[in-house]
Parts: structure tokens; sequence; C-alpha cells
């Protein structure tokens, strides 16, 4: 099989099966999902769930967030992982949102970059979802099932991965084909014990097949 009819069978595939996907944090607007992603980072979007509705509600918009201390949002924070970092990194986004961006969450790549708390994959999040830009944010979820499926060529890096991936799936569909594959890494292709028996692309995957010596 190529690379090429790979891609479009395990495309068409997800179209099938899961023709709505879409982010698993909850937010209202644009600078609750920034905040929500940028603590996100190495922790559960169940435990960002869980606390971010007291988060939301104490700091609403930019401009209260701006003026609050690290030490008082690490209230709200203080279970997620590395806590006094993200504290920080969210009164310092919201500072940079008020003084530079007039309070709204920009929408380039560039931009997001000079935000305190926000990398390659929390801009293309925030492209992606709000936006609606064919940016693909690569987790360890998206990393690991690429590779494993035969979508990139063992990339090392995540960026590698975002550079194969955005190469060779349509623009329209990058937004929610990067929810197909985090979903999928989430709930079926985990991490130390893939659930191939319940995976609808098994014949597809190059792991699968090489594992159980299926020739493809």
């Amino acid at each position: 099989m190529t690379k090429k009819e790979r891609y479009e069978k395990v495309i068409a595939y997800f179209q099938q099966a899961m023709p709505i996907a879409e982010t698993e944090l909850h937010y209202d607007n644009p600078f609750q999902l920034l905040m929500a992603v940028i603590l996100s980072a190495q922790c559960t979007d169940k435990r960002i769930n869980e606390i971010s509705p007291a988060l939301f509600n104490a700091y609403p918009i930019p401009e209260v967030l701006a003026v609050a201390t690290p030490e008082a949002v690490l209230e709200y924070i203080h279970s997620v992982s590395y806590p006094n970092s993200k504290a920080k990194h969210l009164v310092g986004m919201a500072k940079m949102l008020v003084e530079k961006f007039n309070s709204t969450v920009p929408s380039t790549l560039d931009e997001l970059l000079l935000l305190p708390g926000v990398g390659r994959k929390t801009a293309n999040v925030i492209q992606s979802v709000v936006f609606n830009k064919a940016t693909m944010a690569v987790d360890t979820h998206v990393f690991r099932v690429s590779n494993r499926i035969g979508l990139t060529d063992n990339s090392k890096t995540p960026f590698a991965t975002e550079k194969e991936l955005t190469k060779n799936i349509p623009d329209k569909l990058i937004p929610i084909a990067h929810h197909w594959l985090i979903l999928h890494g989430r709930y079926v292709c985990t991490a130390k014990k893939p659930k191939c028996d319940e995976c609808g692309i098994k014949m597809l995957c190059k792991y699968y097949c090489n594992l159980h010596k299926v020739t493809k």
C-alpha cells in the first residue's frame, strides 16, 4: 500500500466513523480556550474541565486576569501539572493580550507564539479550533498514532510530524483530522496497550500489520 492510498483510506474511515470530532476541552470563547489549552500541557482534558469553571468565573476577561497575581491564580489550578509555571504564564498571557492585542486572542502563529505559555502546539490548536485554519497541532497522541499507522515515516519530532501530515491531508480536513488522531489515540490507539481488536483501521496500520505479519 502506498502512503497516498493509506492516507485516502484512513481519511475515508474517519469521515464515516467520526463525522463530528472536536476538542474535549470546555470553553465558551477564544480567551477561555486559550487558558484551557495552556493548562492542558502534560495534563488531561478531564482534569482541566474539572478546574476550569471556577477559573473562568474568577477571570472572565483578560483585563481581570492581567491584574491578578500568580499566587491568586494558583489557588484555582493547583491540581494541574506544573501549576506554578502555568499560573505565571496565564497572568503573563493576559497582560500581553491587554497591552499588545487589545484584549483579543490573535489569529496568526507569530502573534500567538509571543504569548507566555504558548508554544507551537498551543498556537496551532487556537488557529485550528477558533479560526478554522489548516494547522495541525501535534500532541503526544497525534505523534504516536501518526507513526504507528504509517502516516509519517517514523518522524522524530512533532514539527516533522506536523509537516508530513499537513502535506498529505487536504487543507479543508486538517482541522478535523487533528481531532480524529487525538481521539483515536486517547481511546483506541493508547500508549501502553493499543486496543487493536477495537480498531477500525487496523488493516491499514503498519504497527498492526507488522505485529501480525499481515501483508498489505
